[in-house]
């Protein structure tokens, strides 16, 4: 069982929230400027697990790891970073070089949207489709935080922009704030056949190992089914009865099961990614 009053530490670890990982990366993108950097900077189709990879590593750095590996994520996180933006940065600034022709930097794409992932606001929005997922898959299977103890994780999840270049002061002020930032977030994504595409080859997986392609007909009933509605439709997700009462199904019978694992199992994907960054960055 969990505790009573749980923190980041204790919610970040539990591997069930993996069940929300499409949904995570899918509102990220909804947000044209997080989209179009993912469709001009990543390899969705070829490498589909290199940002789920990323980000878990950072996650569970910063909720469980020591200062060393909260220094190397975070400094990972920002070299991979360096480039992704839109206009491009002056040709040799970090790397980047004019095009063979002469023209435009490479990767340059002049009439997408503006985006810089070292941008505070982006790295609030994703910081904050990381903590909404999380708290909707964990309060899903143990229900509801008390109000001391949602605060306090609220205000833990912070750092998850806060170790980057996010100021403090621009994480919506308590619950009650994010609340209303996070709705009118909503209001403001829009998808387009270029994000969509990055969708498709998120749910799709043909690249990936085969663990995850069987599992993917799951998960895309169990992203589709988190995500809200606005957004679902943005992407032009079906939906119908049949599927949310699938969908719920799936829940009856599977938090059961998941509860009863030991906690050394539910909290597996926490110690394997904390010895990967320690191979790579130790």
């Amino acid at each position: 069982m969990p505790p009573a009053n749980p923190t980041m530490a204790d919610i970040a670890p539990e591997s069930i929230l993996l069940a929300g990982a499409g949904r995570a990366i899918l509102l990220q993108i909804a947000h044209p400027a997080v989209g179009y950097g993912v469709a001009r900077h990543s390899d969705f189709a070829n490498r589909p697990m290199d940002r789920l990879n990323a980000t878990l590593s950072y996650i569970y750095a910063l909720s469980g790891g020591t200062e060393a590996d909260v220094r190397a994520m975070r400094k990972a996180v920002n070299r991979a970073h360096a480039g992704v933006r839109n206009p491009p940065r002056p040709p040799g600034e970090h790397g980047l070089e004019p095009a063979p022709d002469g023209g435009a930097a490479a990767g340059a794409h002049p009439d997408d949207p503006h985006y810089d992932a070292r941008d505070p606001e982006l790295q609030l929005w994703v910081a904050a489709t990381l903590y909404d997922t999380a708290l909707t898959v964990y309060e899903l299977v143990y229900g509801p935080l008390v109000e001391e103890s949602a605060e306090r994780v609220y205000r833990e999840y912070a750092r998850l922009g806060t170790a980057l270049q996010m100021p403090e002061g621009l994480w919506p002020a308590d619950r009650a704030a994010f609340r209303e930032y996070w709705n009118a977030q909503l209001t403001r994504l829009r998808v387009d056949d270029t994000v969509r595409g990055v969708a498709d080859a998120l749910l799709r997986a043909e690249k990936a190992p085969w663990a995850i392609r069987a599992v993917m007909p799951v998960a895309r009933l169990v992203t589709v089914a988190l995500l809200p509605e606005p957004v679902r439709a943005e992407f032009r997700f079906a939906w119908s009865g049949e599927r949310q009462r699938r969908f719920e199904r799936l829940v009856r019978v599977g938090v059961p099961v998941y509860r009863a694992l030991p906690r050394a199992i539910r909290r597996w994907p926490q110690r394997h990614y904390l010895a990967r960054i320690r191979t790579l960055h130790g």
